[in-house]
């Protein structure tokens, strides 16, 4: 995917005025008017995105296409409403007509976005758009403008849709992003597996390995330049180091006798944090990337295994099965003494903290059932957002609102697939790909 040169940088953006009553709003002074998500927000906003204008000929194929793309990823928020085109009164022409409030007003329509595009010489491709608020009868801001070739219109797509999303929520963007997961194939109790990537959206998936050796637990570097996974193809699991752009690779901490897998990278990118089995007992180590140097961070006869880092490096967050069953453990990013932080009934597993800093998800199993969940880095305010035959491995969205994971099916021919909910547990859906899918891990924004 090609990347994009932000050409203007213009908007400014004030918020909406006129939203339903089931939004808390946050009034700032100076400043605008926010959308504040919370549990009880129940009644998306709704918006109308016209078909951009196609500014010559040339840019005809990629309008409309870039404002369903604007569309999907707002509505599929569950925070916004599409308004549908059979609905519309008014027509947009031109990117510089006089917006007709009336009558997006009579259509319900709170948030008016609108285009333009324009194909220029070797295909430089020119987006720029505008965000109304109906209700007041004013622009939102003077506009923003993104380019590219046109062999990124759908990232151009994603970067209008993040720039409304986060004005108006307040909340920082996810939609200009990408997943690693494994891509499966054949029957259940033959499955092959090769590391795949996509957009956010399921889109322009391309393949990083072959299926000849299993492959499991992909994790994007801080800069989304390089992926940790596991590794079969010696025939015991493996730590590999894979550089997304060259597809080149190379094998992490390769000594005889040892057994490594579930690595995670630090926020520096410097260090990977990785589970190591050693004499048949499993504990986690750091391993510096640069010296090849290994430290062991614990040391129990019980299994360690899933680190996760704090945003700020300073901590680790850890499954261990110490008091009997797995349960999740926070140390110092250096090592020391635990403590347990999940309490409820259950075994926890594959923990992962936010970017946020504020919450860690986890998987749960209980009565049966397989949940992913949430709860304070202090192990208080635990909440289940899923529950199925089997859920398990989350990764957090860049903005820390959405949670990725893998959903199996029951049964001899039950599959996998990958499957998104927001943190207020309301938002479940599929996340759509070309074959069975598991392990997703979510990039950082894309630069």
């Amino acid at each position: 995917m090609t990347c994009l040169r932000i050409l203007t940088l213009v908007l400014a953006l004030t918020g909406l005025s006129a939203l339903t009553s089931s939004y808390a709003l946050a009034q700032e002074d100076p400043g605008p008017l926010r959308i504040t998500i919370e549990e009880g927000v129940i009644e998306p906003l709704p918006f109308a995105v016209p078909d951009f204008i196609a500014e010559n000929g040339a840019a005809k194929e990629y309008a409309t296409k870039i404002a369903r793309v604007v569309a999907a990823d707002l509505q599929g928020t569950g925070l916004f409403r599409e308004i549908p085109k059979d609905a519309f009164i008014s027509a947009v022409t031109s990117f510089d007509s006089p917006v007709q409030y009336a009558d997006w007003k009579a259509i319900n329509a709170q948030a008016l976005i609108t285009g333009a595009v324009s194909v220029g010489s070797g295909g430089r491709l020119t987006v720029k758009f505008r965000v109304y608020d109906v209700f007041s009868g004013a622009p939102l801001g003077k506009g923003l403008q993104f380019g590219g070739t046109t062999g990124s219109w759908r990232r151009m797509g994603h970067k209008v849709a993040d720039a409304v999303y986060s004005r108006i929520t307040g909340e920082g963007p996810y939609f200009d992003s990408r997943v690693v997961f494994i891509a499966e194939s054949g029957p259940k109790n033959a499955r092959k597996k090769r590391l795949a990537i996509m957009d956010y959206d399921g889109a322009n998936v391309q393949y990083l390995t072959d299926d000849r050796s299993l492959v499991l637990a992909p994790r994007f570097s801080p800069t989304g330049d390089r992926i940790l996974y596991t590794s079969y193809e010696s025939g015991f699991p493996k730590v590999y180091l894979l550089d997304v752009a060259n597809v080149r690779r190379r094998v992490l901490d390769d000594q005889p006798g040892t057994m490594s897998f579930a690595p995670r990278f630090s926020p520096n990118g410097r260090t990977v944090l990785l589970s190591l089995s050693v004499g048949g007992n499993t504990d986690i180590f750091s391993y510096d990337l640069a010296s090849g140097q290994r430290k062991r961070l614990t040391s129990a006869p019980s299994i360690e295994i899933a680190p996760s880092f704090s945003p700020d490096g300073s901590q680790i967050v850890f499954t261990s099965d110490r008091s009997g069953t797995s349960q999740l453990y926070i140390m110092p990013s250096g090592g020391g003494e635990p403590r347990r932080i999940s309490g409820g009934k259950g075994r926890y597993n594959t923990p992962v903290w936010s970017p946020r800093g504020d919450l860690i998800a986890f998987t749960k199993q209980s009565k049966g059932s397989f949940h992913i969940g949430v709860m304070r880095v202090d192990g208080s305010e635990e909440r289940l957002l899923t529950t199925s035959f089997l859920d398990e491995g989350p990764t957090w969205s860049p903005n820390g609102r959405v949670i990725m994971f893998t959903r199996e099916t029951a049964g001899a021919s039950g599959s996998s697939a990958l499957y998104s909910v927001d943190i207020t547990g309301r938002v479940l859906k599929r996340v759509p790909t070309n074959t069975p899918a598991s392990d997703p891990a979510w990039s950082p924004l894309l630069k």
